[in-house]
């Protein structure tokens, strides 16, 4: 029967439905009944589309069993609508750590999942953002090979066309020409992959968001716990031992992304180092610990010069976008009292009287030629430009890579430095507390993990401990000299160092050795 405007009443049969008998006929529904709400709003939910009466039963008992835990069974809140309220809350996590949560949150999860109410959001869906995850990284491998490949092509024309007879030929000049724009279009595409360090790191900043929705009561369980995802385990440090060395030089491939260099090659890098400006801050890396937000951020209010020691209480920061900050040390271990060397003192004694002739040759300038020369700025850290301004962290690392290249010493990280630290001291006797401490780590257990079996000595004497507690009557001999039964002359183990000596000339710092 029509409406008063012409159009069929519409409305649910229910019950009385003639055709509710039929099989498969209709669809079941539920609602429950709780308790008012704190304003005395009604609260029934409910939902349809059941085809068994069972399955509707089910679901409503599930519906009231999360009602009586607490859970708000009737909320609407959305993935992304949480999310963003989470990050607004979290103004306790420092503004590193709450930016790359910002960024795997708006980047990865709020695209992919915004959509979906909370109360609905399983396990399921997570995996599957995994999944898309994976399959870039085929692209992101495939784009990887085209970009080696169209490196090769691109070399291959610049050499045909160098190696030409003069007059070259236009065309393999203009072949190199579309070599190399095909290279620079290859190199456009995403080539890193999402490997499982950072897959763990995306999943586990989800994780602690849905561990606060669980104490809220907004869903049942954490679903990021029951995500899979491919198992990630944390590179060791390898010494770079002649074998890999060698094995660099011919491939130009690293043996692992954490590498430590023996004491030789460090006093290689020392050594080579003196007169680079930021000789102090690398010589105190090396046998000190500090890390580079530490070093560049240590100020001299910090520093006692009567004692020899510095207290690390602030670090300089930064991010993607080249933006630096202070903050203070990651963690409270990291907030330490570090002891100098006899050998990093006598640098900082010397670096501090530079550092005052700088500045007067600076504030000279700025009198002079103010347009081109700018104030001084009085930074008061430790290590410092030629104008008083602190070291951006990103321009050390970048530095220590390029001086490396240069020297043509195998690569590793400025970060590094601080396992080559780890690596000496242990060489040296100091116990594995000690270095716990000398590190700033906060757990003994990664401070051990980390460095137990890393220098190559020490893997020797644990593979001869077993062999002497047997008693032998024919004992095996050690290996002799093919040439002779020569014993292999000892290095002596304290061989006399020249300590550096900074002096300045022409306003810039150099270094001359002291006898």
């Amino acid at each position: 029967m029509p409406d008063s405007n012409g159009q069929p009443k519409l409305r649910q049969v229910g019950s009385s439905c003639p055709q509710l008998k039929k099989r498969d006929h209709g669809s079941w529904y539920y609602y429950v009944k709780l308790p008012d709400g704190p304003r005395g709003e009604r609260r029934r939910p409910r939902k349809g589309g059941f085809l068994k009466q069972k399955d509707a039963e089910k679901a409503a008992q599930k519906i009231w069993d999360a009602a009586q835990d607490g859970v708000d069974v009737e909320s609407k809140e959305t993935v992304s609508e949480y999310l963003h309220r989470w990050l607004k809350k979290r103004v306790d996590l420092k503004r590193s750590t709450r930016d790359d949560y910002e960024a795997i949150l708006t980047g990865v999860f709020i695209p992919a999942l915004g959509h979906v109410r909370m109360l609905e959001l399983r396990d399921r869906h997570i995996q599957e953002v995994f999944q898309e995850i994976w399959d870039l990284n085929e692209v992101k491998s495939a784009n990887r090979i085209a970009a080696q490949q169209a490196k090769t092509i691109c070399d291959m024309a610049y050499k045909a066309w160098k190696t030409a007879p003069q007059p070259r030929p236009p065309e393999l000049r203009q072949a190199w020409h579309q070599a190399r724009e095909a290279l620079k279009e290859a190199r456009t595409k995403p080539r890193q992959d999402t490997g499982p360090g950072r897959q763990l790191k995306v999943l586990n900043t989800l994780s602690k968001a849905l561990d606060d929705a669980v104490a809220e009561k907004l869903i049942t369980a954490n679903w990021a716990k029951l995500v899979t995802i491919p198992k990630y385990d944390k590179p060791d440090p390898l010494v770079w031992t002649d074998e890999r060395v060698a094995r660099w030089r011919e491939t130009g491939e690293k043996p692992g992304p954490v590498m430590v260099w023996t004491p030789q090659q460090t006093g290689e890098f020392l050594d080579a180092a003196v007169a680079h400006p930021l000789y102090v801050m690398w010589h105190l890396m090396v046998f000190r610990a500090p890390r580079r937000g530490e070093a560049t951020g240590l100020p001299w209010t910090e520093v006692d010069m009567t004692k020899g020691t510095a207290n690390i209480v602030e670090t300089l920061v930064t991010n993607s976008a080249y933006e630096v900050w202070e903050d203070t040390p990651k963690s409270r271990a990291s907030r330490r009292s570090v002891t100098f060397d006899h050998a990093t003192f006598a640098l900082l004694t010397a670096w501090r009287d530079v550092q005052k002739a700088q500045r007067k040759q600076w504030e000279a300038k700025h009198r002079a030629e103010p347009d081109t020369y700018g104030p001084y700025v009085n930074s008061g850290c430790v290590f410092t430009q030629a104008d008083g301004s602190p070291w951006h962290p990103d321009n050390v690392s970048q530095a220590f890579e390029r001086f490396i290249k240069r020297l043509g010493l195998p690569p590793i990280r400025l970060h590094d430095l601080r396992h080559c630290a780890a690596s000496l001291s242990l060489a040296a006797g100091l116990s594995m507390k000690a270095i716990q401490a000398l590190l700033g780590h906060a757990s003994y257990s990664l401070t051990a993990d980390t460095y137990t079996s890393l220098m190559p000595q020490f893997e020797q004497e644990a593979a001869n401990a077993p062999v002497s507690l047997v008693p032998r009557q024919n004992s095996p001999e050690k290996p002799t000299d093919p040439d002779g039964d020569k014993e292999t002359e000892s290095t002596p183990a304290n061989v006399p160092q020249r300590t550096p000596q900074l002096t300045l000339v022409h306003g810039e710092t150099t270094n001359e050795a002291a006898a």
